[in-house]
């Protein structure tokens, strides 16, 4: 497998294995979309997050084991309240908002104790890609 500059991790520390499910729905198919409320990004992070389209990123897990490669596809804003259904099948949730909704709150539960609440109004940058072979 080619590894790339550009890389996504997914997992950390005591995640109760979270990011290797994320990387197994990637390696599935089954996930093919990634998103964070707009406020959690700098000025810089943002640019470069939408300058990736186009681009092969390395998926790698909480230890930088490369796992697969996605090429971005489109990077885009919704809200939360009422997302994107691109964003939300791509998550995994099919055409279920509901669910797509109460498991990025379960996922976030510690965002709004730093600060950042988690609102009908929350815009949220997305993040499509797909899986690739190489």
């Amino acid at each position: 497998m080619k590894i790339y500059e550009n890389q996504y991790h997914y997992g950390w520390e005591g995640d109760n294995g979270i990011g290797e499910r994320l990387i197994q729905q990637i390696i599935d198919g089954t996930k093919t979309a990634t998103c964070a409320p707009k406020i959690s990004y700098t000025a810089e992070e943002l640019e470069k997050t939408y300058a990736l389209v186009g681009t092969v990123c390395t998926v790698t897990d909480k230890f930088g084991t490369p796992r697969c490669n996605v090429r971005h596809v489109e990077v885009f804003e919704t809200t939360f309240g009422n997302p994107d259904p691109r964003l939300v099948h791509g998550e995994g949730a099919g055409e279920d908002v509901k669910k797509f909704q109460r498991d990025h709150m379960n996922a976030w539960n510690g965002m709004a104790a730093e600060g950042v609440p988690l609102t009908h109004d929350t815009v949220l940058i997305a993040e499509l890609f797909e899986l690739i072979k190489d």
